[in-house]
């Protein structure tokens, strides 16, 4: 398969600046037609929704386009599935409320110790009402989930697994078909943090059968718009905090005010950037993708297109990072494990604190994040916190082996 990444990287205008990328888990950059459709709304549609005139009606227009490209992205069932909100924390946390007006004193729910703190910090808070937590631990010499431990906290009182799809600080990639089959045998409700993993490969919720799964569209080239996947059943029978004059049904009664219409026309014009991507290479990945059609099917293609395409260059960049001296690197680095991961690496410099190291980088043109990139929870586990957290770096589409050789040479010099 023959990759042009000149012309991949075309579309990112940001990256003409010559500087490197690397901090991808924390936003990407956006395309060339994103940045036009959201000016373009501005120009054209700028209005508040549901008005009688020719702006607002453009606007529920966008809001709708914006539903179906999302309910394609993920699979969904219906449009109707589709809830936008601020981002990922700001819907976790208001669907925990949610959820707990339907839980009682006693019943349980299963969080992840491996998770970023938005799907820990907003269930946690129903220990005001008397719900029990219940932790799933993870393997700290590969930072990967301890299903067992998972499966022993699992029991009638479960009413709600929240876990994250892939860890947002080590790119360890859980196993959520076999954690939501096991929550299959009992009642509970499966809420899955997918906003690591969304940017990296392909997404079917309805393969998975989660009940709920939230993504960032900033992580995947898009705006700042956060994105809530949930069954419409199940969220017809919730009733989420909201004003009288809000809809009574969903998406519309948990979408809190004025919504972020200039984000959901870029949003539509991201989905349109990797559906360009799948039809490219559809000859390369349809195969697997056989049981779907349209741009629902070019959209598993292009994001089975970038997973290949980082696995090339994210093992190199492990490759050369093992050869330094005087680091640890954190989460899996066994190449025959490397299908549990995405393009995502924490590690510390001996001598160094995170900042320190992120900051010399970063004057020299290379980007990447230090802390505990919001992973509060494993960083602490791990010992780190006090002491600055981690280097994280992330690899994204337009992110190049040049790239990964820059960054490894300025860490020579660091060393």
């Amino acid at each position: 398969m023959e990759i042009d990444i000149n012309e991949i990287r075309s579309h990112f205008p940001a990256l003409k600046s010559g500087d490197v990328f690397f901090d991808g888990p924390g936003g990407t950059q956006v395309t060339n037609d994103t940045l036009e459709a959201v000016k373009q709304y501005y120009i054209n549609s700028n209005a508040n929704f549901h008005g009688s005139f020719i702006t607002s009606k453009r606007t529920d227009e966008t809001t709708l386009k914006a539903r179906h490209a999302m309910a394609d992205f993920l699979n969904a069932r219906s449009e109707k599935e589709i809830v936008f909100g601020h981002n990922m924390t700001t819907i976790t946390f208001n669907l925990a409320r949610t959820i707990g007006q339907t839980l009682s004193p006693g019943d349980e729910i299963i969080i992840s110790r491996l998770d970023h703190d938005a799907n820990i910090t907003s269930w946690k808070a129903l220990e005001d009402i008397g719900i029990v937590i219940k932790w799933i631990d993870f393997n700290h010499d590969d930072c990967t989930l301890d299903i067992k431990s998972f499966k022993n906290n699992l029991s009638d009182k479960t009413k709600l697994i929240a876990v994250g799809y892939s860890s947002n600080v080590f790119g360890t990639v859980n196993n959520i078909k076999e954690i939501i089959a096991a929550a299959r045998k009992t009642d509970a409700i499966v809420f899955v943090d997918a906003v690591h993993y969304a940017p990296h490969a392909p997404i079917d919720v309805q393969e998975l059968d989660c009940d709920f799964l939230v993504c960032s569209a900033y992580k995947f080239f898009g705006p700042h718009v956060g994105v809530l996947y949930g069954k419409y059943e199940l969220m017809e029978s919730l009733k989420p905090y909201k004003t009288r004059a809000a809809g009574d049904l969903p998406p519309d009664k948990f979408e809190t005010g004025t919504q972020n219409f200039e984000g959901q026309a870029g949003l539509i014009a991201t989905i349109n950037f990797l559906e360009a991507y799948g039809k490219k290479y559809q000859e390369n990945f349809a195969e697997e993708f056989s049981s779907f059609s349209g741009r629902r099917l070019y959209l598993k293609i292009a994001m089975a297109f970038i997973e290949s395409f980082e696995a090339d260059i994210f093992t190199y960049l492990m490759d050369e990072l093992e050869k330094l001296q005087n680091i640890r690197i954190y989460g899996i680095t066994n190449r025959e494990k490397f299908n549990e991961r995405i393009p995502t690496v924490s590690f510390r410099v001996n001598g160094q604190t995170p900042h320190e190291t992120a900051k010399a980088l970063g004057d020299k043109g290379i980007y990447v994040w230090d802390g505990h990139c919001y992973g509060y929870e494993p960083v602490k586990q791990l010992g780190l916190l006090e002491s600055g957290g981690v280097v994280r770096v992330g690899l994204s589409i337009y992110n190049t082996k040049e790239e990964v050789e820059r960054f490894i040479e300025a860490m020579k010099e660091l060393l």
